[in-house]
């Protein structure tokens, strides 16, 4: 009776083992840093063509320092990205914007169009779901 029991429980084993799902590298969470990887990196590529303040890759933040394009050199931007999950969703990444215009010697806070920031979400969250999908093929 022990022995059938034992069998049972190994071929039991055996069984929970062989169901167990394989490791997808492109499941949202795929991560060693602190939160979703694709979205980081989107996040990363999206603004690379500005100066980088900080890169907090466990706290999901990116702050960029004042960017201004070479065509209105009297206008200036400044961004931080905040990644709030582990899980690849529209509402995981955040976008925060400051406009400056040249106004005499200085500079002179002005408002950003929310369309600018919801763009910019757009573009990340378009570039994380295109990592993704790049990691599936492989």
């Amino acid at each position: 009776m022990i022995a059938a029991v034992a069998i049972v429980a190994l071929v039991g084993g055996c069984a929970h083992k062989r169901a167990r799902p394989t490791l997808d590298l492109a499941a949202s969470k795929v991560t060693t840093i602190g939160v979703n990887s694709y979205l980081w990196r989107a996040s990363l590529d999206t603004l690379s063509f500005m100066p980088l303040l900080q890169a907090d890759s466990n706290g999901g933040v990116i702050v960029t320092d004042w960017y201004a394009n070479p065509k209105n050199p009297s206008e200036r931007i400044k961004v931080t990205v905040s990644i709030l999950d582990q899980d690849l969703r529209a509402d995981a990444v955040r976008v925060a914007a400051s406009r400056q215009v040249a106004q005499g010697a200085g500079w002179v806070d002005a408002p950003i169009q929310a369309a600018t920031v919801q763009k910019l979400e757009d573009i990340i969250l378009t570039k994380a779901r295109d990592l993704r999908r790049q990691t599936i093929r492989g």
